[in-house]
């Protein structure tokens, strides 16, 4: 029976982009069902109440896009009864994606932030690595950049850029659009502030552990604001010299697990970046740079993203299950919380929308493993190399037979191959790999050409992770729970341990909720940019998180 008049519905005002995809739907329709303009009003009254997420609230002033650098998804798990703060909002009033990963190889601190606010794999983006070999510059890192400088850091140091990345963000989409935003990234690592942000940025801030300052590139300005010149003279590193680490629920007269000071009779934590201290530095610069730059105060939404790296760099030294992890885990939910606080204070609630993930997992420290009566082990590269090459030296006489070797990621001498049949040699080389213990698998260049061995999850995620022009001829990936490393743990392989990371989106208009569907990182700049109403980044691969939407 047709609707009467006095039956219709009253519509929210859906966005620009809204409209455009309702139109679609309608016009379709009209032909597909034949029916008469007039129909249109009701039709439309029915179409909008039951498609949610097609119209959205009011841009949000300011997104915090917030990566907690080796944060695994289990320690969202593990630890949620000590989380009171920034993470338990998140938790509670957030959507949470628990079965999040990483879809490409190598999971490594570069590539998880470029894929961040891009969607893209490294095989389109070009970061493969923290660094890689080019036979023209030698070992380059994902953002060195000899034409720019440092400012802020030693006088006449080189700087960094991302023009090492092919791809657009979400930061740059929004500039491209002529949208008047700002965008902004901070990190202790250079990587870590600079890709996320993208090519657009207004600045990318990180610490330089030479001359213990915040520090940015010529790349972004010519000279250091007088907000971030002021951070540094104040030498806000000071006030941690002697400081202990201290459990965050320590009772009286426990022990501390390190101190800032060296020669006493607790170890000596080291750099920093390696504590809870690193990552209280940041989120006081972050709250700095909200107030100087006024983020969240333009007529276009700001961006400020954020990776907290001091997780990273005791994760490393630790292994997942120390005492350490637990509680810069916690450090980091009060910090979090705190920041978020700051930002309501002073852009209002319900004006941010927040969003965070992790850059890769970890695994375990072997020993730690091996006595849970689980596999795993170490592997010594350099032993590795040697015996690829004594095979090819057997087959082809001793030559220089590596330019490069970063821990299973193997580049042939271009001089010393020059004369023979490249291909020839790496097959001979991948034939030897494949007899070394504990080597599950071997890809060379030229199978990853051709896409051999990459039709299961894990080869699929090195075929993602490859591109040519940047790319090793030969890469040995362990088997799970093996390592590259004499000391501590690390990741970049393509399993559960090092892909499984939170996402979480929070913010006016996003909906509370868990859900337990594969996602991949690669889904959250393409979320972002349809809330934004900007072009999706140019080498996303992901998909619109449509169910976040209220």
């Amino acid at each position: 029976m047709p609707l009467r008049r006095t039956q219709r519905v009253p519509l929210p005002i859906p966005t620009t982009a809204s409209r455009a995809i309702i139109g679609v739907l309608l016009r379709q329709l009209v032909i597909d069902m034949k029916l008469s303009l007039r129909s249109l009003p009701a039709l439309l009254g029915l179409l909008l109440p039951a498609a949610p997420g097609l119209y959205a609230a009011e841009s949000p002033k300011l997104v915090l896009a917030v990566v907690i650098d080796q944060f695994r998804y289990d320690y969202l798990t593990r630890f949620r009864g000590d989380y009171h703060a920034g993470l338990a909002r998140l938790l509670n009033e957030g959507m949470v994606f628990t079965n999040a990963h990483h879809i490409h190889f190598p999971t490594v601190t570069a590539v998880g932030h470029s894929t961040f606010l891009s969607g893209a794999t490294p095989s389109v983006s070009g970061i493969i690595g923290n660094e890689w070999y080019e036979p023209e510059h030698g070992t380059v890192t994902s953002v060195m950049d000899g034409s720019e400088k440092l400012l802020g850091g030693v006088p006449g140091a080189k700087g960094s850029s991302p023009r090492r990345m092919l791809v657009s963000t979400l930061g740059d989409e929004l500039k491209m659009a002529g949208k008047d935003s700002r965008i902004i990234g901070i990190s202790i690592k250079d990587r870590s502030a600079i890709l996320p942000a993208g090519h657009m940025a207004d600045a990318a801030w990180w610490f330089d552990p030479d001359t213990n300052h915040f520090v940015t590139s010529t790349y972004y300005m010519k000279e250091l604001p007088e907000w971030v010149a002021g951070i540094n003279a104040d030498r806000p590193i000071y006030k941690y010299l002697g400081v202990e680490w201290f459990p965050v629920d320590a009772e009286s007269g426990a022990k501390a697990f390190c101190s800032m000071a060296a020669g006493g009779d607790l170890p000596f934590c080291g750099s920093i970046e390696a504590t809870p201290f690193g990552n209280e530095l940041l989120e006081d610069f972050a709250e700095r740079a909200i107030e100087s730059e006024d983020l969240g105060k333009h007529q276009g939404t700001d961006i400020l993203t954020l990776s907290f790296s001091a997780n990273d760099y005791a994760g490393h030294a630790l292994g997942p299950d120390a005492p350490q992890i637990r509680d810069i885990s916690i450090r980091t939910d009060r910090l979090l919380g705190k920041l978020m606080d700051f930002i309501d204070a002073r852009i209002g609630k319900g004006n941010t929308l927040v969003v965070l993930t992790a850059d890769h997992g970890v695994a375990p420290i072997p020993e730690v493993n091996n006595q849970r009566k689980m596999p795993g082990g170490r592997l010594d590269a350099a032993k590795c190399s040697h015996a690829i090459a004594d095979a090819l030296t057997a087959k082809f006489g001793k030559r220089d037979w590596f330019a490069a070797d970063a821990g299973g990621f193997l580049h042939l001498n271009p001089k010393t191959i020059a004369s023979l049949n490249a291909a020839e040699v790496r097959r001979v080389a991948a034939e030897a790999a494949r007899k070394l213990p504990h080597i599950a698998r071997v890809f060379t260049r030229d199978e990853l050409q051709r896409g051999e061995g990459t039709s299961d999850p894990v080869g699929h995620a090195v075929l993602l992770g490859f591109y040519g022009p940047r790319w090793g001829d030969l890469v040995l990936l362990p088997e799970p729970y093996y390592i590259f490393g004499d000391t501590g743990t690390t990741h970049s392989t393509p399993y559960d341990y090092d892909t499984h990371v939170p996402i979480i989106f929070f913010g006016a208009g996003i909906r509370a909720g868990v859900d337990y569907g594969s996602v991949a990182v690669n889904d959250i700049a393409p979320t972002l940019a349809a809330l934004l109403e900007v072009e999706t980044p140019s080498g996303s691969s992901g998909r619109i998180l449509s169910q976040i939407f209220k």
